[in-house]
């Protein structure tokens, strides 16, 4: 012991009497802290711990995206339901991952997502319609998040063209908050998949935690 021989101060413990290695002497932790992690804080002059959990600033969490695997063509589907998960030799997500049933998406935390659909389109002129939905009811109701249409700007000799959709979505229940992707089409028009590379495709970001 340090203070074998000598009776220590009969007084609180002040920084001074703190020698950096109480910190650097200790074994380092390698990894991000886990939610059950502790600090030592001063709130307003008070000593506190706190959990890992509660402590804002940890950056993107979750990070994940899906593709349709085959064309959709010359007819309504709501929602369109052949996704899978992208898995080229590059990709990753990142946490838990997004999860998928019948065409809608669930999230695995509440948060605020950044979802973004990017859908290829072959046409000839005509009308489509391509509607995001989302939900705070399980679907008991529906909420067009954002929908992009087109009017007969395409030829035969370009018959292609892209709409990208787009929204932060508040997820505060992951029971009730959901989105999926709706496709209303006119005769002549596809939207585009392929199993082996993306060419529709639907991106989830969480940024935070819900507002």
């Amino acid at each position: 012991m340090a203070y074998i021989g000598n009776k220590p101060a009969n007084k609180a413990v002040v920084a001074s009497d703190l020698d950096p290695a109480v910190i650097t002497g200790q074994t380092a932790l390698a990894v991000a802290p886990a939610d059950t992690d502790e600090f030592l804080i001063s709130d307003a002059g008070t000593l506190k711990r706190i959990d890992a959990s509660l402590i804002g600033g940890g950056g993107i969490t979750e990070a994940d995206m899906y593709r349709l695997t085959a064309d959709s063509a010359d007819s309504d589907v709501t929602p369109l339901t052949n996704w899978e998960r992208v898995d080229d030799a590059t990709f990753s997500k990142m946490g838990t991952g997004i999860s998928v049933s019948s065409g809608i998406f669930s999230f695995p935390s509440t948060g605020l997502y950044f979802v973004k659909a990017n859908c290829q389109m072959k046409t000839s002129p005509t009308n489509n319609n391509l509607i995001l939905q989302g939900t705070n009811d399980n679907f008991s109701s529906n909420d067009d998040i954002l929908s992009y249409k087109t009017y007969g700007t395409v030829n035969s000799g370009n018959p292609f063209q892209t709409q990208i959709l787009e929204t932060f979505f508040n997820c505060t229940n992951v029971s009730t908050h959901k989105v999926k992707l709706n496709f209303y089409a006119s005769s002549g028009l596809d939207i585009k998949g392929d199993t082996n590379q993306n060419e529709s495709t639907i991106m989830f970001l969480r940024l935070g935690d819900s507002q």
